[in-house]
């Protein structure tokens, strides 16, 4: 009895749509990071990519609980002196709502080439409409 181990040639990756209205920013970012790791198959592989590709769609209809809409706030820097940015989660949802969610995803994915691999099949939408209709997505119900 010998263990198999998936690699790129026997992997069957799928297209899965998820609607992100009235979902949790950290909890939809724990399931959408898994699905693109491949840890929801049997096959599940970690120096190997076996995850689905994800679409997101209505990225700008998710929430946080408790207060951290007031609270919660997203640090970029340009590497120049001065060059530090804090934005708000409430700014930040008027100016890229979809940001909120890549960035949640991004943190919980594996640092290295292959976590970027992995990330890269993540499309996140504002909105309902996705131009993905030609892969025949499944859509995954979350509540």
């Amino acid at each position: 009895m010998s263990t198999t181990m998936a690699n790129a040639k026997t992997v069957d990756q799928k297209w899965i749509v998820i609607d992100a209205t009235d979902l949790v920013v950290g909890r939809l970012a724990v399931t959408i990071s898994n699905i693109l790791r491949g840890k929801h198959k049997p096959d599940y592989t970690p120096h190997c990519d076996t995850g689905d590709f994800v679409i997101v769609v209505n990225a700008e209809k998710v929430q946080f609980t408790g207060k951290k809409w007031e609270q919660k706030e997203y640090q970029d820097y340009s590497h120049y002196a001065g060059g530090q940015k804090i934005t708000p989660a409430q700014e930040m949802l008027k100016k890229k709502p979809t940001e909120i969610l890549r960035r949640a995803v991004k943190r919980m994915m594996p640092r290295g080439p292959l976590g970027f691999k992995q990330l890269a099949k993540l499309k996140i939408y504002k909105g309902n409409q996705h131009p993905h209709q030609a892969q025949q997505p499944e859509e995954l119900k979350l509540k």
